[in-house]
């Protein structure tokens, strides 16, 4: 079963902080709409579609607190947690998608009473953790089809339960093909500078039993040359209008090695995290992160400690090296912007 990452209970917003794990599985319960952005900023709380509940919950407990007799006076106070919220992490278009969806649940009510609306916003969220896990079951469901039996499969950073609110993306795919009977075998990118691979996939993936093989990321184009690969499966913070996938940093690096070894690519991600209002990757913000987090490992200084870092938390794929998009309505094959579904 997948773990609960981010629900709702009680009147707060309860999350598991992710950069304790693997060593410390902690929950946090909060209904401060700072502790919540602190959480998102730090990792605590990652993952695009994790990421789009936290901010459809965060809108909820930033508004709570809303003395607003007005929809106008109201909506500006939403706005401004809204706009709180959305500074917390630029990259992942499922914060901005629930944000807005927030947003318009708020003026499709609007002739209603300010007490009637927030509790409406607060159905609305519940709704996104819903649609959610319908969505990652769809996923996995629609992307087993593409694992054989005996399949050795390769993933990147973490796209689990830990970064939704059920089976994931990348990893639903995994866990389903578990659950049909198909044996499999996964290795799993370690994923630096903040290892979600090596902490949090490994992590899952043994929790569900599959066979699993940690590798540094320098690895893997060995890996593919000794023809120990049969397809790679990893997630995406946002896909542009032509099939441009932003991942985790490191992403793109895979998806070359793939086209050279003659590897399946697939990226697996719900509608919400498509941005139809960028035409490529090029549009898509790249979030840079603190210099900090490549200086060190788990607190431990490796490298002088004035030395100068780049450290992008993403980058883009282009659509033609991706094979085939997997979303909760199917297979998406190129042309990405012809969006025929297998």
């Amino acid at each position: 079963m997948p773990v609960e990452t981010i629900t709702w209970k009680n009147g707060k917003i309860r999350f598991i902080d992710q950069t304790l794990l693997p060593h410390k599985l902690k929950y946090v319960s909060t209904d401060d709409i700072h502790r919540l952005w602190r959480a998102i900023k730090r990792l605590e709380i990652r993952g695009a579609p994790a990421i789009g509940i936290a901010g459809a919950l965060g809108v909820v407990i930033g508004i709570r607190t809303s003395k607003a007799k007005t929809f106008d006076r109201f909506l500006k106070d939403l706005q401004n947690a809204s706009g709180y919220l959305g500074s917390s992490r630029p990259t992942a278009v499922n914060l901005f998608w629930a944000l807005k969806r927030m947003e318009r649940a708020a003026g499709d009510n609007r002739s209603k009473s300010v007490a009637e609306i927030k509790h409406i916003l607060l159905k609305e969220a519940l709704k996104i953790i819903d649609e959610d896990m319908t969505s990652c079951r769809r996923m996995a469901r629609f992307g087993s089809r593409l694992v054989k039996h005996g399949s050795r499969i390769l993933t990147h950073c973490n796209a689990g339960g830990l970064a939704t609110a059920d089976y994931g993306t990348a990893l639903g795919v995994l866990f389903e093909s578990k659950r049909q009977g198909k044996t499999i075998k996964v290795y799993v990118d370690e994923t630096r500078p903040l290892l979600q691979g090596a902490r949090l996939t490994t992590w899952e993936l043994m929790r569900e039993g599959i066979d699993t093989t940690l590798i540094c990321d320098n690895m893997a184009a060995s890996l593919m040359a000794k023809d120990g690969i049969d397809m790679i499966l990893v997630g995406a913070d946002r896909i542009a209008y032509n099939g441009d996938a932003a991942n985790k940093i490191g992403t793109y690096n895979l998806a070359v090695l793939a086209k050279y070894h003659k590897i399946p690519f697939y990226v697996v991600a719900p509608i919400s995290t498509f941005d139809f209002n960028i035409k490529s990757g090029k549009e898509i913000p790249i979030e840079e992160r603190n210099g900090d987090e490549v200086r060190t490992v788990s607190g431990k200084l490796i490298a002088p400690k004035n030395v100068k870092v780049y450290n992008p938390s993403f980058d883009v794929t282009p659509h033609e090296l991706i094979t085939a998009i997997i979303t909760e309505d199917g297979i998406l094959r190129k042309p990405y912007e012809n969006k025929r579904y297998e």
